[in-house]
């Protein structure tokens, strides 16, 4: 399933943001920005009114909605951070989205750190049994999860837990090798991120992002690694526009993304 993080078009309404989808082909978004806010839960109040109303609004698109993506992050999960979440479901249940994106969060990966990360997910799993939700928690491997070998550190006290796998955040940032890391994280995810860069630094950041299929990410290896072991998942473009204001437009992304085939499909002229 081939898919955009709105994080890229976040001054877009949710009808514009699903017709650049649909103009593109693909078969979903997943919403983190929306309106120019990443507070979604103010912004479908203000413009659907209710939960009922969004779900309507989300009838008559032939692209659908993967996630919602939240901030609450495992490792510093505070009451108030929890709550926050919790806002979400209402939306979540009526338009029938089934996950709910969370980060990882810490730094280090030790015993401490994948304590605090189980106990957030065990009141996860408390809450979400007693109130009937049908949405999950999806955990992106975004901070102590991009960290060598954390992934099969965590996944052995948390065997069940979805995963979110930031393609690039574990290869740049962990310096892993996608192929390998599948190998990890293939039993417990079905949504990855997917973005490429060089290795020069860039205004905010020790490398910069680049239209996809321009830098050094190795996507024909990933792509066939994940061709070999049948994934049918969620191929999601997570262009950073809204915090790397410099990047050109997502449809320009998109067009970049197409035509280097970054979703499986031969590339355009093929």
């Amino acid at each position: 399933m081939s898919a955009f993080s709105t994080l890229g078009c976040a001054e877009l309404e949710l009808d514009q943001a699903l017709g650049l989808a649909a103009r593109h082909g693909l078969d979903a978004i997943e919403i983190r920005a929306l309106g120019g806010t990443i507070d979604l839960v103010a912004y479908f109040t203000e413009r659907f009114g209710s939960p009922a109303g969004l779900a309507k609004a989300l009838e008559a698109s032939p692209v659908g909605v993967c996630a919602f993506n939240t901030s609450l992050r495992l490792v510093g999960a505070t009451s108030q951070a929890k709550e926050e979440f919790l806002r979400y479901l209402p939306w979540a249940e009526a338009a029938g989205v089934r996950s709910l994106r969370v980060f990882d969060g810490g730094e280090t990966a030790d015993e401490g750190e994948l304590a605090e990360a189980l106990s957030t997910l065990q009141w996860w799993r408390e809450t979400a049994k007693r109130e009937g939700f049908r949405a999950d928690m999806v955990v992106e491997t975004h901070d102590f999860l991009a960290l060598p070998d954390a992934i099969p550190r965590f996944l052995e006290v948390a065997p069940d837990c979805a995963l979110l796998w930031d393609t690039h955040h574990t290869w740049r940032k962990g310096g892993q090798d996608p192929v390998e890391t599948w190998k990890q994280v293939r039993g417990n995810t079905h949504h990855l991120h997917i973005k490429d860069s060089i290795s020069s630094p860039g205004p905010r950041l020790p490398y910069s992002y680049v239209l996809p299929g321009m830098g050094e990410f190795p996507m024909v290896a990933l792509l066939s690694a994940l061709t070999d072991a049948g994934y049918a998942g969620i191929m999601s473009l997570e262009w950073e526009r809204l915090w790397h204001q410099d990047l050109p437009p997502l449809d320009l992304a998109l067009q970049a993304a197409q035509r280097s085939g970054w979703w499986g499909r031969a590339p355009s002229g093929e």
